[in-house]
């Protein structure tokens, strides 16, 4: 009997230990991206002003946006140390937010995500391009002055991105 509360007080003391032990930390929770509409997204545009800038458009169910994505990561990677920032802009919907959430954790985008707010998508689009029917991925170029210089709808190649990255990065440079 002294035998068995003996083991059974050491597997207690065991089950509190481990309980109570270091444990590893956890890494910081990621927060969703930040929701935006037309105004915040003109803000947003402000914020980088005197850098060339791409704004990325895509969504979770869009499966040229998920081909596309880590191709800009690349480029993010490749042209940010040259004063190029990338953005991107998630247009799904609230009930889309877990698929969202796995969207970001899979890519590990190395630039900043938004996420188009609910409701007046019409007058978000035309704010950020009249005529934009919606069609994703859609991305913008912006020169340092923030002016609208380009744009492609659909899957781009990365050879049209690049030759517009540099265009954008040869005026800043001037």
């Amino acid at each position: 009997m002294r035998i068995r509360s003996g083991v059974v007080f050491l597997a207690l003391l065991a089950a509190a230990t481990a309980v109570a032990g270091p444990q590893a930390s956890k890494p910081a929770a990621r927060r969703d991206p930040q929701m935006i509409d037309a105004q915040a997204y003109q803000k947003l545009l402000e914020r980088y002003r005197g850098k060339p800038v791409l704004v990325n458009f895509w969504a979770t169910w869009c499966e040229p946006c998920r081909d596309e994505y880590p191709m800009l990561n690349e480029l993010a990677k490749q042209y940010g140390p040259q004063g190029l920032k990338v953005v991107g802009v998630s247009m799904d919907d609230d009930g889309d937010l877990i698929l969202m959430r796995r969207f970001l954790a899979r890519y590990k985008p190395v630039f900043p995500n938004y996420r188009k707010m609910a409701g007046t998508e019409e007058a978000f689009r035309q704010s950020i391009f009249p005529g934009w029917t919606g069609s994703l991925p859609a991305t913008y170029f912006y020169d340092k002055d923030g002016k609208q210089i380009g744009h492609v709808f659909g899957e781009g190649k990365r050879e049209a991105y690049e030759a517009t990255i540099r265009t954008l990065l040869s005026a800043g440079s001037n």
